[in-house]
């Protein structure tokens, strides 16, 4: 996060600068360094022109009434929702279904009902990926994976794997980012007797404008955003106008992250990645680090998205395990726990095995 105020260091040791009463410079009470005062302020302007622009830009807010859009009476009969009752999970469904598995807990749950005040998504991504890839691409995860727990590879487990559309809500922003920047190139002296290094430094200043498009964040409490960032990106050229057809055959996971919640993580993404991109243009250097940095958004827009991932939740030792498939892309993500007992009995396996080739080996030559 950007800086809002600037803290005066002395650039040769970094200790706080100090104006001693009496002086006209302004004193660096560790390393007796004095600067003048207006090379202070010449140093510092640039950094005060940042926080100033990182102060705006956190009073800054998204439009966020784009994506308000209540569901009509027609849209909403034939949808019906129901609350997990062991983990509290709420998911959206087709009218016709009465029992299901929740995906995130992995308990069979038969609690149908109408969902009133949610608001309607603006997009969808269609599922591309079928049931079959998806026990495939699970089955390719499980392999060669020695000390997993047997339950893992179960045919029904597997089978368990479930379809769901996730809420994202998905920002667009046209940005201006300023960078200051600390670059440093060595040179090195090899006189016989020692060898002398010498580092240049210098303050490299990158201002630029970038726009972001459909930066997406996760939008339900129960999905982890670990797992949920790492199976982006999505191809947002196939996104459709919503429809409920879309969700026919498929769970639908209602938000419960409030669009204004999920600013800070918007802006946070939004940020790392312009720095990145600035950080990205200052080259020659054998090191770069960042100095300080202000990202004011001139266009905000917000919409509202369905996107697809398929899922299964396996309990094991009362922790849950998740494996995780993006719907369209097939990108693979999950975690998975170690079976103790073969861990115990793996190196004792190793060792039998590896005796044995030794002594067929010693056999061999002894003939």
């Amino acid at each position: 996060m950007a800086d809002t105020t600037v803290n005066y260091k002395c650039p040769n040791c970094g200790a706080p600068l100090t104006f001693i009463p009496g002086k006209d410079t302004v004193t660096c009470e560790y390393c007796n360094t004095e600067f003048e005062v207006a090379t202070i302020e010449t140093l510092y302007a640039k950094q005060e022109e940042l926080a100033a622009k990182a102060q705006a830009a956190k009073e800054e807010k998204w439009e966020v009434k784009s994506a308000n859009t209540e569901w009509s009476d027609e849209e909403s009969a034939g949808l019906t929702t129901f609350t997990c009752s062991s983990c509290g999970a709420e998911l959206v469904c087709d009218e016709n279904t009465i029992a299901t598995e929740c995906c995130y807990c992995g308990n069979p749950t038969m609690i149908p009902d109408r969902f009133t005040g949610m608001l309607k998504p603006d997009f969808v991504i269609p599922f591309k990926k079928t049931k079959e890839d998806a026990e495939a691409a699970l089955k390719e995860f499980y392999k060669g994976k020695l000390l997993l727990p047997d339950l893992f590879k179960k045919e029904n487990r597997i089978k368990a794997i479930q379809p769901m559309y996730v809420p994202f809500w998905l920002f667009d922003s046209s940005v201006t980012a300023s960078g200051i920047f600390k670059a440093e190139n060595d040179m090195i002296v090899d006189t016989g007797d020692t060898i002398v290094t010498t580092t240049s430094v210098y303050q490299c200043e990158r201002e630029g404008q970038m726009n972001f498009v459909k930066v997406p964040v996760d939008g339900s409490k129960k999905m982890d955003d670990t797992y949920m960032e790492s199976i982006e990106p999505f191809d947002y050229s196939e996104m459709q106008p919503f429809s409920t057809a879309y969700l026919v055959g498929y769970l639908a996971d209602k938000y419960d992250v409030e669009s204004d919640a999920v600013v800070p993580r918007a802006n946070e993404r939004v940020n790392n990645t312009a720095v990145e991109y600035l950080n990205g243009t200052v080259n020659g250097f054998m090191r770069v680090s960042l100095m300080d940095s202000a990202i004011n958004k001139d266009k905000r827009d917000l919409h509202y998205a369905l996107a697809p991932v398929w899922i299964v939740t396996t309990q094991y030792n009362k922790q849950p395990y998740t494996f995780m498939m993006n719907g369209q892309t097939g990108k693979v993500v999950g975690s998975l726990p170690y079976d103790k007992k073969k861990a115990l009995l793996y190196p004792t396996g190793a060792m039998l095995a590896a005796g044995l080739i030794g002594y067929q080996l010693i056999k061999l030559f002894l003939v």
